[in-house]
C-alpha cells in the first residue's frame, strides 16, 4: 500500500473515532438530561404526595327567613240611623217660634229632647229634610210652598244628624235660591247632604262618610218636583230619578273606594202603605246592580213595609218624623215614624249588613210637636189609659206594616233585644 493510500485510511480512522467519540457523547449527554427529567418529575411528584391540602370548608347555608304572616283583616262595624220626612209646617215652625228665646228666634230642640239620645248614639245618623231652609228666617212659609226657617239646620246638627237625604218633590219650593240656600245653612251647620248641588262639581262628586274607617257613600233621588222645572242652565240643582243615573253614580262611588252605598229615593203614593208597582219594580232593578247595598224610601207620610231583595234591605216608607199632617188633610197614621238601625260589618272591600235590623216606632204629639218613642212612652204609662191606648194602637200598626213582606231580616225593637 503506498504511503498516501496509508495516511488517507489513518485520516479516515480518525475521523470515524472523532464522530464515534461525538455521538456517544450526545448519547450520555441525552441519557443524562433524560434522567435528570425523570428525577425532576419524581421529585415534584413527591413533593406533590407530601404536600397537605387543607379541605374545602363547607359554606355556611344562608338562614331562609321567617315569612311575616299575613294579618287578619280587621273586622269593622258601624250603625247607621235612617228618619222619615221632617216637614216643618206653619204650626211646627210656629212651636220652634214659642221654644225661642232672646239669643236664638226658633227653636226646634225641644221637639227631639225625647229621641236625640237614640240618633247620638249612632255612627252614622241620616234624616230627611223636605223643606227647603231660609237664609233670613224671611218669608218663611208652610205647606205647599215651604220654607223653613234658618235655626232648623243648626238644630239637626245638635240633635246628632251627621247628614240628610235632599232630593224631594220640595226642592224647588223657593227656586234655585232655595237650593242654595238650603245647602248653605246645611253646609254652615257642619252638615252633609246628598240629592241637590250648587253647581256641577258638587253634582259630579257622590256624598261620603267615614265612619268607623268604613268609606259610607249616600245617594239621593226623588221621582218629581210639583210641577217645578230645573232650569236648563243649572241641571245639577237636583236629581231626579233615572234608574241608568242612578245606577251610574253607585259605580262612581264604589269606584272612588266606597265600602257600603246608601240609595235614598222620595217615591210611592201618599198615605198609601203597600209598595207602588213602580216602587217594586225599581228596588228590584236597582238593588240587582252590585254597587247598591240599601235603599231608603220616603215621601208616602206613612209607615211602608221593610222588604228583600237580592238580599238586601229596601225600606220603602219610613212615614213622617216631624210635620203637622192634621186630621182634615191625612190619615192619622201620618203622625207615625220610624227610626230604623241598621249594622254594617266585614273588612275593607267587603262591607255587609247584619241580618238584625232595628226600629223604634215614633209619633208626633201635636200638642207639642215632640216626637215620641212609641214603646218607651207606653211603658211609662198607665195601662188602659187613654193616650196608652192610642200610642199601643200607633206601635202595633206601625211593627205590622213593617214586618209586612217578610224577608230575610229579623226586626227588633231596639231596647227589647
Amino acid at each position: 500500500m503506498r504511503s498516501e493510500e496509508i495516511g488517507q485510511t489513518l485520516r479516515n480512522t480518525k475521523l470515524k473515532s472523532k464522530i464515534t467519540q461525538i455521538l456517544v457523547t450526545l448519547i450520555v449527554l441525552a441519557a443524562v438530561v433524560g434522567c435528570t427529567n425523570e428525577m425532576n418529575d419524581r421529585n415534584q411528584v413527591a413533593r406533590t404526595e407530601n404536600i397537605t391540602v387543607a379541605p374545602t370548608p363547607t359554606p355556611t347555608p344562608t338562614p331562609t327567613p321567617t315569612p311575616t304572616p299575613t294579618p287578619t283583616p280587621e273586622n269593622r262595624t258601624a250603625t247607621i240611623a235612617f228618619t222619615g220626612d221632617i216637614l216643618s209646617h206653619s204650626p211646627v215652625f210656629e212651636a220652634a217660634r214659642r221654644y225661642g228665646d232672646n239669643t236664638k228666634d226658633y227653636n226646634y230642640l225641644p221637639m227631639f229632647s225625647e229621641v236625640n239620645e237614640l240618633i247620638q248614639d249612632a255612627d252614622l245618623a241620616i234624616c230627611h229634610l223636605e223643606t227647603p231652609i231660609s237664609a233670613d228666617n224671611k218669608e218663611l212659609s208652610g205647606y205647599p210652598i215651604f220654607n223653613a226657617p234658618r235655626e232648623l239646620a243648626n238644630d239637626l246638627a245638635t240633635v246628632g244628624y251627621n247628614g240628610c237625604s235632599t232630593a224631594s218633590n220640595h226642592s224647588l219650593d223657593k227656586g234655585p235660591t232655595g237650593v242654595f240656600s238650603t245647602l248653605d245653612q246645611l253646609e254652615a251647620a257642619g252638615l252633609k247632604w246628598a240629592g241637590m248641588a250648587r253647581n256641577i262639581q258638587e253634582k259630579q262628586i257622590p256624598t261620603f262618610y267615614l265612619v268607623n274607617e268604613i268609606v259610607i257613600a249616600h245617594l239621593s233621588y226623588t221621582y218629581g218636583l210639583n210641577g217645578f222645572l230645573i232650569p236648563s242652565k243649572l241641571p245639577f240643582l237636583v236629581d231626579v230619578i233615572e234608574a241608568e243615573a242612578i245606577i251610574e253614580e253607585a259605580a262612581f262611588a264604589r269606584q272612588f273606594g266606597a265600602d257600603y252605598v246608601v240609595l235614598s229615593l222620595q217615591w210611592g203614593n201618599e198615605y198609601q202603605h203597600d209598595p207602588s208597582p213602580f216602587q217594586l219594580q225599581l228596588a228590584e232593578e236597582l238593588l240587582n246592580d252590585p254597587n247598591i247595598d240599601i235603599i231608603v224610601g220616603s215621601h208616602a207620610h206613612v209607615i211602608q213595609p221593610i222588604g228583600t231583595v237580592n238580599n238586601k234591605p229596601v225600606i220603602f216608607g219610613l212615614g213622617n218624623f216631624l210635620s203637622n199632617q192634621s186630621f182634615n188633610c191625612c190619615p192619622d197614621a201620618s203622625q207615625n215614624g220610624v227610626i230604623v238601625f241598621i249594622e254594617i260589618e266585614g273588612q275593607r272591600g267587603n262591607i255587609h249588613i247584619t241580618k238584625k235590623i232595628s226600629v223604634t216606632p215614633t209619633r208626633v204629639d201635636r200638642s207639642n210637636y215632640k216626637i215620641i218613642p212609641l214603646f218607651d212612652e207606653i211603658m211609662s204609662l198607665e195601662v188602659g189609659s187613654y193616650l196608652r191606648n192610642i200610642y199601643e194602637r200607633a206601635f202595633n200598626e206601625t211593627m205590622t206594616m213593617l214586618e209586612k213582606l217578610g224577608g230575610e231580616f229579623d226586626l227588633v225593637v231596639k231596647g227589647t233585644d
